[in-house]
């Protein structure tokens, strides 16, 4: 269930080929397969970052479980892809990292708690 939800200042040329290029480096920093990641990008928006508009980017990833080292190891691929794919320098942009409680997620009609735990039954 992880969601991946980057805005940036920078216009994208073909936003929906950097959306699934995005997805498919999610999958295995998230360690989840892309048929559970959802990836969602706004670009060209207006953003402020130190007081100018330069390129810049604001990040959110929701990850159930995710621990303080698996955060680094995100941040540092994440900021590592968005320097080489866009420009953005690491010093023009910030990365949320949630954690939300299983109960707190839903999918399929039901929370995130339930779906595992009907699946553990079977």
């Amino acid at each position: 269930m992880p969601v991946v939800d980057f805005k940036t200042n920078v216009k994208i040329p073909n936003v929906e080929e950097y959306v699934k290029d995005l997805s498919k480096l999610s999958a295995p920093l998230v360690g989840y397969a892309e048929d559970y990641i959802c990836v969602s990008v706004l670009h060209g928006q207006p953003m402020s970052f130190k007081g100018t508009f330069d390129p810049a980017f604001l990040l959110s990833i929701t990850l159930i479980g995710s621990t303080p080292d698996n955060n680094s190891k995100l941040s540092a691929a994440y900021f590592e892809h968005f320097k080489k794919t866009l420009g953005i320098d690491d010093d023009r942009g910030y990365i949320t990292f949630i954690d939300p409680e299983k109960s707190n997620v839903g999918f399929k009609g039901m929370t995130v708690e339930q779906v595992l735990a009907a699946l553990a039954t079977k």
